[in-house]
């Protein structure tokens, strides 16, 4: 058990950091890869869904967004219960590879006017395979780095994994506009969209390359040395009542309040900002960048305050700011983009960061930490997975859908409102502290 717990001070650091950046880096492919998608969905609609009316053809590309969210939870299951039951590193090898190669083909998809009917068929295919392959990756991925990173600053050294979605967009959101820049609106309609979806393969072999010097994670190590490890893990999960109520928790709480700010701040803003507010689009690129980049920070600080203070502390905090700001943030955004205050509006996507730092800086720590170690991966992956893909995921598409069904651009925010203040009043008085927990147990 000590060796396992406390590797020496030199090997344990460089292990670590080994883990960690092919870890963050494998996720950081799946972020790219997943939200490539929602960065290009105002550009996807014309070009598979052609319709008379421009916003049902935008509807149509957020649903094709969406649909891609909503199986996570089926790959989560799948995933996941393999995780607890065959080993975490053989599932990080699985799920990138699909989503690999889901991503690259989607770079050479004919459209609609080339193939009619099978070019929107064929898009929301992969892209059901990139749901699959997300819903194994992102909560499994927490998983198996908080179980590397020891008892000491686990909110700290985790919280690099938060970024990975962030820079995924970061990324997928510089390329598009630098394609923009210096590419024709007919060249970036004709070809220049593909070029994300191209380079994602030789992100891939490098992700590829560094996920295969990975160990198994002690804790899993551990468990199968003493053989406890369980059959059917997802079963198990659902039939005991503490974990099942935990699960719940993750689910309402810390993942769907987590995925609600996500898509709020992070692509509900450029969507809103391109389509209501009407801004151009290389100034909305511009702003969508730099909420990147403040983003990064404060998310490390919510993980290293948490260590401090305690998870749910900060998470509560996170909610409850959001709830309160989320709505008024984008009548101001309306208001400050028609009048092109660029500051101003710098000013509010901030304040959106923060509240999306505070929840999920503690966040990968905390799905570890809230369930036992033999059935750990799954009783995380697939709530988590489930509040993300179900909640956050068809966030876009029904907040458009409420904005146009009641003829306003903002009357859909109550919707992530009402949901943050939900999860902030039940952790508040249900969340348990979890940040000294031993995670071999």
């Amino acid at each position: 058990m000590n060796k396992i717990n406390h590797l020496k001070p030199n090997h344990s650091g460089r292990s670590y950091r080994k883990v960690a950046v092919a870890a963050c880096f494998g996720t950081f492919l799946e972020w790219y890869d997943f939200l490539t998608f929602a960065t290009l969905a105002v550009v996807f609609a014309p070009l598979f869904f052609p319709s008379n009316d421009p916003n049902a053809a935008l509807l149509a590309s957020l649903a094709t967004f969406g649909v891609g969210m909503v199986v996570r939870p089926i790959g989560a299951a799948l995933f996941g219960s393999m995780g607890d039951r065959i080993g975490r590193k053989p599932v990080f090898m699985i799920t990138i590879a699909l989503m690999g190669f889901a991503t690259f083909s989607v770079g050479f998809l004919p459209t609609y006017a080339q193939i009619g009917i099978w070019a929107p068929i064929l898009l929301v295919s992969l892209r059901l395979m990139q749901g699959l392959s997300a819903g194994g990756e992102i909560g499994g991925s927490a998983v198996y780095l908080t179980e590397h990173a020891g008892n000491e600053y686990r909110g700290l050294k985790t919280s690099f994994l938060q970024l990975m979605g962030p820079l995924g967009i970061l990324f997928s959101t510089l390329q598009i506009a630098l394609l923009r820049y210096y590419l024709t609106n007919e060249e970036f309609l004709a070809w220049g969209w593909r070029v994300p979806f191209w380079i994602s393969l030789v992100l891939l072999i490098i992700a590829f390359k560094a996920r295969m010097a990975l160990e198994e994670t002690p804790v899993f190590l551990e468990l199968n040395k003493n053989s406890q490890k369980v059959k059917n893990p997802l079963r198990s999960n659902f039939k005991d009542a503490h974990t099942r109520k935990r699960m719940f928790l993750l689910f309402f709480c810390v993942s769907a309040g987590g995925a609600v700010l996500f898509f709020s701040v992070q692509v509900y803003t450029a969507i809103f900002l391109k389509t209501s507010v009407k801004l151009a689009p290389q100034v909305v690129d511009q702003l969508s960048i730099y909420a990147t980049l403040v983003l990064l920070p404060l998310t490390i600080f919510a993980g290293w305050l948490s260590d401090k203070i305690g998870r749910k502390p900060v998470v509560v905090s996170g909610l409850i700011l959001g709830a309160v700001f989320i709505h008024p943030a984008y009548q101001l955004l309306q208001q400050f983009g028609q009048a092109n205050n660029l500051g101003m509006i710098v000013l509010i996507l901030t304040m959106l960061s923060l509240s999306l730092a505070l929840v999920v800086g503690p966040q990968t720590a905390l799905l570890a930490e809230l369930f036992p170690a033999k059935t750990r991966n799954s009783a995380a992956t697939f709530p988590h997975n489930l509040a993300a893909g179900w909640i956050g995921g068809l966030l876009p598409l029904i907040v458009t859908w409420l904005n146009q069904t009641w003829d306003s651009a903002v009357a859909g925010l109550w919707y992530p409102t009402i949901f943050l203040a939900s999860g902030a009043l039940v952790a508040l008085l249900y969340l348990p502290e979890t940040h000294k927990t031993n995670l071999h147990h």
